[in-house]
């Protein structure tokens, strides 16, 4: 018997004409589904990561991140909830035990007043957080809209706006508060708040600004505005998603100064004032003494030392996930 040629014995085409030229495509396609890499072993092809999914992978490896995020995460559990670990009255005082030092149920001593000065050192936690969130949303969000308007429209509104911001710069913070708080007699935490977004907006704005005027030059923002988008869609869709990560990175670092800024205007008598739980005004009152007492200033120092710390490797740890030139 004549022996049969190769591809009838292969089996890779079954007849001639058109239907043996279809059978080896869908052959062919049916072999490439079944090869593991894809065609000529290029893999399944992965969809592309935008920038916050990169970041946020690059932050769970992060130890700096890990360990300041439960840090801060435990700081802001107790500021809502600090009778969780703190049973007693903050501004419950007994005369009799002043500047003593530790003793069983107190592990922290006891101030001046005879106040507990663990108890005033957990709910200290309230006012510093409350204060530290409020002045950096605040800030973040005025910044923003001024610095990127100005950025996206230019001209004199603009120019007008840089040369605010320059005087904004010039003024002394804790200058500023001793003069603007002063006149204050309020005893809540909006005044000082107040003040900070006042003197903090300029710089976020000036970031905003910047970061706009680099994004609305890219190529995808000119196709966008070419194919007929508004300018709220070209800021709203295309602008702002790719221009807020610098605004972000320097919030969260200005988040832990704007803690210390409390902390130092209320050490100097302008800023929160008693009845209100704060470091600053233990600090304050502490410092006379010192020689005698020292744990009534180490331990809500050390707690406003922790937080601030803690708030700017979170934001250390951020600008590295953020910033593509550090990848």
């Amino acid at each position: 018997m004549p022996e049969q040629p190769p591809y009838q014995r292969e089996g890779a085409i079954a007849a001639t004409g058109a239907g043996g030229a279809m059978d080896l495509a869908t052959s062919e396609g049916a072999t490439l589904e079944r090869t593991p890499g894809g065609p000529e072993g290029t893999g399944p092809q992965e969809k592309p990561r935008s920038l916050w999914s990169d970041a946020w992978r690059d932050l769970r490896r992060n130890p700096v991140f890990i360990v300041s995020g439960l840090l801060i995460l435990f700081l802001v559990v107790i500021s809502l909830w600090p009778s969780l670990i703190a049973t007693q009255n903050p501004l419950k005082c007994d005369l009799a035990k002043a500047q003593e030092g530790s003793q069983p149920g107190h592990p922290f001593g006891f101030d001046g007043q005879g106040c507990d000065v663990y108890t005033r050192v957990v709910y200290g936690t309230r006012v510093s957080i409350s204060v530290g969130v409020c002045a950096t949303l605040g800030v973040a969000i005025l910044g923003s809209v001024l610095g990127g308007l100005a950025g996206f429209f230019g001209g004199v509104g603009d120019s007008v706006l840089s040369r605010i911001t320059d005087i904004f710069f010039a003024i002394p913070v804790v200058l500023g508060g001793l003069v603007l708080l002063s006149v204050v007699t309020s005893n809540t935490i909006w005044p000082v708040i107040g003040f900070m977004v006042l003197l903090g907006w300029p710089q976020i704005s000036r970031i905003a600004r910047g970061s706009v005027i680099t994004i609305k030059q890219n190529d995808y923002v000119q196709a966008a505005r070419a194919l007929g988008a508004s300018n709220s869609r070209l800021m709203l869709r295309h602008i702002t998603p790719n221009a807020v990560a610098p605004v972000i990175v320097v919030a969260t670092i200005a988040l832990g100064t704007y803690i210390a800024l409390e902390a130092t205007l209320s050490y100097l008598g302008v800023g929160l004032k008693p009845p209100t739980v704060s470091w600053g005004i233990d600090i304050s009152s502490a410092s006379a003494y010192i020689r005698t007492a020292p744990h009534m200033l180490l331990w809500p120092a050390g707690a406003l030392a922790i937080t601030v710390f803690a708030f700017i490797m979170l934001g250390d740890a951020v600008r590295d996930a953020l910033d593509p030139k550090l990848r």
